[in-house]
Parts: structure tokens; C-alpha cells; sequence
């Protein structure tokens, strides 16, 4: 038997976003096993949060992923809500969905536009980039901001959408759906991006189950899994749509299925703005006087796939436990089966298939020494070491 080769992925690489290792093992050019190693990125977001009011930790929860970051206070704001017993407006559900939507919308054309990079198909990437930014101008138009909206509170949402902007924006959705078409008929059609996508890191239906594996992921493999579906919120009941499933759980299906549920984001915004237009402007919050002590549940739909967030109060103004998880944590395992049997060329775009986010993956609560398995400090002592490194560094300041 030939000795294994190990080519690392990371910590820093120009395929990630963010610091994570992979470690091929490979036989020549076929990848035999796959370890990786997170760690690299931890910034302690649940314990943040029980030192937020209620009402700050939404500002906290949108900084867990730049790409999705209305998924989680729309995950937060279900769990508290569901504490409280709180009914929101029609109103601020329609909001909430158009929020969710566009943002459905960006992450997919910016997965396209980084899938084609990978592939060395720049023409894709430039397309789907430039397609994006009519999105992020309709967000501004919204909300004030391209990322990061701070639009969710508990009992609703802070900023109305006025009557008199709904025009544009079906303008602009209407010339987002026409570059949709050339977008999705370019990658479709296309016997180059078919050649290096179909039969690529293929997972199972079985594969998907037994991993866990969520969003996307999943539904590329034929399970039609999705929260807005499955356990329904916001406006998602109040209108129209289906899930997209393939079948073949390969990359281009993975991509097959992330361009076609741009078409359903774009039909259940239109219905949500129809929808606006029967309620009464300024009808957006119900008035919230306190949290009461309970537990709940919170689950959202993001690009990726399912964000769950369990929050625990004690009746004063800020959690007392909020636990966070977030679709990449077991989206990211499935590599194990995706890429084992692969050319390591291939390994690359199987990795980048299920769109990993790392920095709302990442969990720490005890460091060991890698060789000698033994504990160097827990958590209250990497926060002490990093006062007191903090500290340090002003005296040279």
C-alpha cells in the first residue's frame, strides 16, 4: 500500500473566507480521508448575549454571519417570542419574510459567483456579483443598510416598508428576475461547468440522514426538508410557494437547486408585498412589557438551511441561556462522505458545495495540548488570559 500524501486545506487559504483545516489524505490524486479542525475563529457569541438586554442581542445575533445575518435574529426573535406567547402584526410578518427572502436571494448569487471563481468560470463570478447588487440596494432602500439590516425586535420589526416604495420594488425584482434567467440558463446549459460539477461530491439521500444535514444541502439529495415548510413562521403560511428539491446530491445540483429557489424568494416577496398592501401602514410592533421566566425554541430558514436558537429566561431583561446552532455545523461533517473517492481537484468545489460559514460554526470550551491530549485551561481561563493580554498590550500603547 503507498503512503499517504496529506495536503492541508487552511487554516488560511484563498478557497475560505475564514480560518478552518482540512486535511487530505490522498493516494496520488484521490483523496482517501478527510480531517478537519475548527477552533480558529471563536468569539463567544452565547455568552455575549446573556449580558445583552433582549433587545441589543439582536444587534449581537446579525454579526454571527455577515452573508446571513437576518437568519439569526429572525431564529432569536421566534424562540422569545414563543417565551412570551407573543402574536406580531400580518404586517411585520410580511416585512419579516421580505427581509428573509432578499437575503435568500444574495447568499445564492454570491454562492453562484464563488462556485464559478473555484471552477476558474470568472464569467459567472462577475455575472452573479454584479446580479447581486441590485439585492443590496433594495436592502439599503428598506432598511438603511446593504448588511447587517437591524431590522427585528421582539413583537415585530423597527422600520415600516412605506406604499410609495413597493412600486420600485417590484421594478427592481422584475430586473433581478431577468438576470436570474440568464444567470441560471448560462450555468444549465453550459457543458464545461456540467463536465466539473455533475457526479462531483455526491451525497446520498441516506448520506443527508444520517448526517443531519440541513437546507440546500439536503434538498440537492431529494429530502424536502425546510423549516418555512416544516414547523411554518412569519408570513411563510400566508402565501404560495414549494420547496426545490433535485436528486442527484452532486455540486450541480447543489446549484441547481440554490438558482431555482431564487424564483420562489422572488414569488413569496411579490406575495408579501401584495399582502402589504391590505394592512395599515405603521402596524408593525405589538408592545412588549416583559419576558417572563420559560424557555423556547426558535427555528428560521436560512440559505444554508435550518438555524435553531434555544433561549432560556428568568424573567429579568436579558437571557439567561441562549444556545445557538447553526446549519454549517452539520453540513460541514457531510465532507466526510463527499469528498473521500474524489480527485483532489475536485475536493475543493465538494468542500465549497454546501456553502460552509465557519464563524457561526465555531465552539470552544476547553483547550488541549494537540500531542499530549492533556487540558491547558477551560473557558474562564482563556478569558482571564485574554484580560490579561488585553492589558499587556496597553501599557505599550
Amino acid at each position: 500500500m503507498s503512503k499517504k500524501t496529506i495536503i492541508p486545506i487552511g487554516p488560511y487559504h484563498p478557497l475560505q473566507e475564514e480560518p478552518e483545516l482540512f486535511k487530505l489524505y490522498c493516494d496520488g490524486e484521490i483523496v482517501k480521508d478527510i480531517k478537519w479542525e475548527t477552533g480558529y475563529n471563536h468569539r463567544s457569541i452565547e455568552k455575549l448575549s446573556e449580558s445583552k438586554t433582549y433587545d441589543q442581542v439582536f444587534f449581537l445575533v446579525e454579526r454571527i454571519c455577515g452573508i446571513c445575518s437576518t437568519s439569526h435574529p429572525f431564529a432569536f426573535a421566534n424562540a422569545v417570542e414563543e417565551i412570551g406567547s407573543i402574536e406580531i402584526t400580518d404586517r411585520a410578518k410580511y416585512i419579516r419574510s421580505v427581509i428573509g427572502e432578499l437575503e435568500r436571494i444574495h447568499s445564492h448569487l454570491l454562492w453562484v459567483g464563488l462556485a464559478g471563481h473555484f471552477l476558474g468560470y470568472n464569467t459567472v463570478f462577475m455575472w452573479a456579483w454584479k446580479y447581486r447588487e441590485p439585492v443590496l440596494d433594495l436592502f439599503e432602500m428598506i432598511t438603511g443598510n446593504r448588511n447587517s439590516y437591524a431590522m427585528f425586535r421582539v413583537g415585530g420589526v423597527r422600520r415600516d416598508i412605506e406604499g410609495s416604495k413597493i412600486p420600485t420594488i417590484r421594478t427592481i425584482l422584475d430586473d433581478v428576475k431577468k438576470k436570474a434567467d440568464l444567470l441560471t440558463g448560462a450555468v444549465m446549459d453550459d457543458p464545461v461547468i456540467h463536465a466539473r460539477t455533475k457526479g462531483v461530491g455526491v451525497l446520498t439521500r441516506n448520506d443527508v440522514i444520517d448526517y443531519g444535514a440541513v437546507g440546500p444541502t439536503a434538498r440537492a439529495s431529494g429530502v424536502a426538508i425546510d423549516v418555512r415548510k416544516d414547523d411554518p413562521y412569519a408570513a411563510y403560511p400566508l402565501v404560495n410557494w414549494k420547496v426545490i428539491t433535485a436528486e442527484a446530491g452532486d455540486v450541480f445540483a447543489k446549484a441547481e437547486v440554490r438558482l431555482l429557489e431564487m424564483y420562489e424568494s422572488i414569488s413569496i416577496i411579490e406575495q408579501c408585498l401584495t399582502g402589504l398592501g391590505k394592512t395599515k401602514e405603521g402596524d408593525i410592533n405589538v408592545k412588549i412589557k416583559e419576558i417572563p421566566a420559560g424557555m423556547g425554541t426558535g427555528r428560521a430558514e436560512a440559505p444554508r438551511g435550518e438555524v435553531f436558537h434555544f433561549v432560556v429566561s428568568d424573567g429579568s431583561n436579558s437571557p439567561a441561556r441562549h444556545k445557538i446552532r447553526a446549519p454549517s455545523y452539520v453540513n460541514i461533517a457531510t465532507f466526510k462522505k463527499s469528498c473521500i473517492g474524489q480527485t483532489i481537484a475536485d475536493a475543493t468545489i465538494s468542500l465549497a458545495a454546501v456553502d460552509p460559514c465557519y464563524c457561526c460554526t465555531e465552539r470552544l470550551a476547553v483547550a488541549y495540548d494537540i500531542r499530549s491530549h492533556k487540558k491547558i485551561m477551560n473557558a474562564a481561563g482563556m478569558i482571564e488570559h485574554s484580560v490579561m493580554k488585553t492589558s499587556e498590550l496597553r501599557k505599550n500603547i
